[in-house]
């Protein structure tokens, strides 16, 4: 005649067990859910800062000295006293 003194206690290990697996399972799924969205934000982030260093680059270029003076031919209508655009014409008199 065999004796199973310690099946009970085998079957307690079993869904102790049972249920840190389940907890494994769901820390794994919550972990990969994380770990999207902290790529998302890097990638974000890493197109972020080549958007800002492309700004500065930009910005730092010296400009031509063309672009800095005006032609020759609009320097002399910079020169020249502008007329009016608007037409001013003398008040009415009343009849």
């Amino acid at each position: 005649m065999k004796f199973h003194f310690f099946e009970p206690r085998t079957e307690a290990h079993v869904r102790k067990s049972l249920g840190y697996l389940e907890e494994a399972k769901l820390a794994w799924v919550e972990h990969q859910a994380a770990a999207e969205h902290h790529a998302a934000l890097a990638k974000m982030y890493a197109d972020r800062i080549a958007r800002i260093e492309e700004e500065i680059k930009n910005a730092q270029q010296p400009r031509s000295v063309a672009a800095r003076q005006p032609p020759e031919d609009t320097r002399d209508e910079l020169d020249r006293p502008r007329t009016e655009s608007v037409v001013v014409y003398p008040a009415r008199t009343s009849r």
